[in-house]
């Protein structure tokens, strides 16, 4: 099995040179954040990610969770992994200090968080789910609540989870016909969850599920559900574990990949109704459930971040040493290494260049989480806020519909030996497949993005964001070089046809929103395209500018250049056909007959 090597050096030169840890340092809060800090944390998690997570990854999906006599059992070495991430302090890195967290920035969580997803991501989804919980009820819990569960579940003791599709009610949340009823200072809750990750495991002794439920006066749809904290053993007022509270494990279910994470159909109330705490307040369960949900949706960008970049290394290192047929440019010469054959290259390079846009861009998201929570005046944090939304379902949708396609390219470089499980490259096509899915599929994403995220603001916080990479392109045009040229050449176009479409999406938005819906996905990809090519192009620039004064491995930072403009030759000039796509493709969609 091909070991995982964590990209550091990508990884430092984001956030030192593309992103700026000086940046960072200027929010309140996060002047201690050096390099020194930065520097342990980076060091220390690929340790943990190399050494403990990823040795157990190929076991896991082997072995798989097991549902017997109503509990999940983890596969061996897991609940010692988890035990040495808690240990670590791991869970808490980007959590504030005064709620028992490191105070870290989320701009350093997100590399951690790939990291440790590349490395094992069925044992990380764990992680990545906890936190989001932490992060919501830190946002909406009562001082009570806050007081008694976050402790433990910031220092990873206890985990949490998120509970709100059930069989009738998947994308469509407002159908949820779960049931609260309040007693006392509680509520009793009943009902049915379905595909709820880690709703059940050992790694802790105990569990906090946050479940929409409907109390019985409520209106219809999503304006009528509430969000309740439900133990999965009741804690005493001493803080000890009491009785197991009225929440069973019906079953879990049998996945295409992440054999390891336990997808777990849940039942409330067979007895009586679960104890549950009201989170937020009645009927402001979905304001408070889109807190962990924007969390969750930005991991799960990096989820597909981190399956690409642990298949692209697993193909590149099998092309380094597979030897097969003679080299085109040397027919008279021996039998050669793949990674000399031109198809092979081509597509080893497509997938390490959409990986280190789709880093740039992500982390660059993650940048903007924390100017939202921190800056010093209200005006940057409304920045924050607007990047980070119009941000967010890109790096949802773009990163897990690129993790299909990377994971699936790394199984052509294999070849035949890809479709054998032994290779260990197809767990990583199996697992990235639901990551298009779940926390709203990418059509969801896409429309997201069309009427929430442009409609809403007509355009502003795009527009903003199209006048910083419009600025940027003077600094890219004075850049020396064959290289450079090239990328100016192809970004220019990809942003021209970025802002025709914009334009004709917000009008459209309003004007026919089947028609804006029809073209929404496309709209998606030729933004993830054109904003990821920016960023990557961005970090290009700065590595030639590095490269000028040697001021770093040249041998980095020319990999760094010579990516960039494959990608802005392969990739960018999509933009103009998928622009086409948009202002042209979807009348035909919708005229298609139904029964075709």
């Amino acid at each position: 099995m091909i070991p995982y090597t964590p990209p550091l050096d990508d990884i430092r030169f984001l956030l030192t040179r593309l992103i700026g840890l000086e940046k960072l340092v200027e929010l309140p809060g996060y002047e201690a954040v050096g390099d020194d800090v930065v520097e342990a944390v980076l060091d220390e998690t690929a340790k943990i990610a190399a050494e403990i997570f990823a040795p157990l990854n190929d076991a896991g999906d082997k072995h798989g969770a097991i549902f017997e006599k109503d509990i999940v059992t983890m596969p061996p070495g897991f609940k010692d992994a988890y035990q040495a991430f808690v240990d670590g302090g791991w869970n808490g890195l980007p959590v504030e200090t005064e709620l028992g967290g490191q105070g870290l920035p989320w701009t350093i969580g997100m590399p951690v968080q790939e990291m440790l997803q590349s490395s094992n991501l069925a044992l990380a989804l764990c992680t990545l789910l906890n936190q989001g919980a932490v992060d919501l009820l830190a946002v909406h819990g009562s001082d009570a609540l806050k007081t008694k569960y976050l402790p433990k579940m910031v220092s990873g003791e206890w985990t949490g989870t998120m509970n709100l599709t059930e069989p009738q009610a998947g994308s469509d949340v407002g159908a949820v016909r779960s049931k609260a009823v309040r007693e006392g200072d509680h509520y009793r809750i009943t009902g049915q969850k379905i595909f709820i990750s880690y709703g059940d495991h050992d790694l802790t002794d105990n569990i906090m599920h946050l479940v929409l439920a409907r109390l019985p006066d409520a209106p219809e749809g999503t304006k009528g559900l509430s969000l309740f904290l439900v133990p999965k053993v009741l804690v005493k007022d001493d803080d000890s574990l009491g009785d197991k509270n009225d929440v069973r494990v019906v079953s879990i279910e049998h996945k295409l990949g992440q054999h390891a994470s336990p997808t777990c159909v849940m039942a409330y109330g067979d007895k009586g109704g679960a104890i549950g705490y009201l989170v937020g307040t009645e009927n402001g369960g979905i304001a408070a459930m889109f807190t962990m949900m924007n969390n969750a949706r930005i991991g799960v960008g990096i989820q597909g971040l981190a399956l690409m970049e642990r298949s692209y290394q697993q193909a590149r290192d099998f092309a380094r040493t597979r030897v097969q047929s003679r080299d085109i440019a040397k027919p008279k010469e021996p039998p050669v290494t793949i990674i000399h054959h031109p198809d092979v290259r081509r597509m080893l390079l497509w997938m390490k260049s959409h990986i280190e846009a789709a880093r740039a861009l992500a982390y660059t998201c993650a940048y903007a989480v924390d100017v939202s929570k921190h800056a010093p005046d209200e005006s940057r944090k409304k920045w924050g806020l607007a990047r980070v939304d119009l941000l967010t379902p890109i790096v949802k949708a773009w990163l897990t519909d690129l993790s299909n396609e990377v994971t699936s390219m790394a199984i052509q470089v294999f070849g035949g030996m890809g479709f054998i499980e032994e290779a260990g490259v197809a767990q990583h096509m199996r697992d990235a497949r639901v990551l298009a899915i779940y926390e709203g599929t990418n059509g969801i994403q896409a429309n997201d993005l069309v009427f929430r995220k442009l409609a809403r603001d007509n355009g502003a916080a795009f527009r903003d964001l199209f006048t910083e990479m419009e600025r940027f392109m003077p600094q890219l045009a004075t850049q020396k070089g064959d290289d450079c040229a090239a990328m100016h050449k192809h970004l220019s176009k990809a942003l021209a046809s970025l802002r025709e479409a914009t334009e004709w999406m917000i009008k459209q938005a309003k004007a026919d929103p089947a028609i804006a819906a029809a073209s929404a996905a496309p709209f998606l990809r030729l933004m993830g395209n054109a904003v990821g090519g920016y960023y990557l192009i961005k970090s290009a620039t700065l590595a030639n500018e590095d490269l000028a004064t040697r001021s770093g491995d040249p041998d980095f930072l020319g990999a760094k250049i010579m990516t960039a403009r494959f990608y802005a030759e392969h990739v960018l000039p999509q933009c103009g056909a998928l622009a086409v796509t948009v202002l042209e493709g979807a009348q035909v969609t919708l005229s298609f007959p139904e029964d075709f």
